[in-house]
């Protein structure tokens, strides 16, 4: 998967792997492993690259893997755990060697233009089925596969919506940010970003989880709680929370989420026609 070129404004990580799923599927990679390179996967922190690593699974891939360079040796230096003096010299030589031959030969490959990608959002009930931010519902009408028409018109029934309908704009019910894919320290500190001096929508339910105890602490050493409870958003202890519908965080029937998980099937995040939709 070759992604070239530089991402535009609000296009991140997740858009990249979003855009891949809806372009090839979630049957897509089945009985492979995904390998990421190009100018705008080099250009990923190792926290985005991640985000995409993790992500992989949802296209069916056994795995995602980018080769180690300088962003992933300066990420483990100093980390515990890592190898230190002459053993981290030895390690960086290994690592080093890791990264497929310039001749290599795939199964596939597929090439994404960095700079053609738009913020990415789903509208049914897998990683998928999405579209960029500017574009609407597609008709399942229009769909030749039957098979691939009667699992859009199920979704579409399931999340109320309509073909040809825009998603921007769409009232929603809660927002969620959290999740091992969208977690992190950085995705924390781009949501304090966007919150800052801002208010939750009054009706708008808004929950803000770290993925660890870790960040958890980093967030609050850097005053990123302060700016998501000013807002009115609820700062939450660290763990699965509303991705999974766990420990009561779920959305009540009919209601609509933005999560900024990894999933959407029906009922992930509560029961009786809740509906979510991916985005970062």
């Amino acid at each position: 998967m070759r992604v070239e070129g530089r991402l535009g404004t609000g296009v991140s990580a997740k858009d990249i792997i979003l855009a891949l799923i809806a372009r090839i599927g979630i049957g897509g990679g089945g009985g492979h492993v995904f390998e990421y390179s190009g100018s705008a996967i080099r250009g990923l922190t190792m926290e985005e690259r991640m985000t995409i690593c993790n992500m992989s699974i949802e296209g069916g891939a056994r795995a995602g893997m980018i080769a180690p360079d300088d962003v992933t040796f300066e990420y483990l230096a100093g980390r515990r755990h890592v190898p230190q003096g002459a053993a981290w010299e030895r390690a960086l030589q290994r690592w080093r060697a890791l990264p497929s031959d310039a001749a290599a030969q795939f199964d596939k490959s597929i090439t994404i233009a960095a700079n053609e990608l738009e913020p990415m959002v789903t509208y049914g009930t897998n990683p998928g089925m999405g579209v960029p931010i500017s574009g609407r519902i597609p008709d399942p009408a229009q769909i030749s596969n039957a098979a691939a028409r009667a699992s859009i018109e199920q979704a579409l029934e399931y999340m109320g919506l309509q073909p040809g309908q825009a998603l921007l704009g769409q009232p929603i019910d809660v927002v969620f940010v959290g999740s091992c894919t969208n977690g992190r320290i950085s995705d924390l500190r781009l949501a304090a970003q966007v919150m800052r001096g801002r208010r939750v929508a009054s009706g708008v339910r808004m929950l803000v989880v770290p993925g660890s105890q870790e960040v958890k602490r980093q967030a609050e050493q850097e005053g990123l709680d302060r700016v998501f409870r000013e807002s009115g958003a609820e700062w939450r202890e660290a763990g699965c929370s509303m991705c999974i519908a766990m420990n009561g965080d779920q959305l009540r029937p009919g209601q609509r989420a933005v999560s900024t998980s990894n999933r959407n099937f029906e009922g992930r995040q509560g029961k009786g026609g809740a509906r979510s939709s991916l985005r970062r």
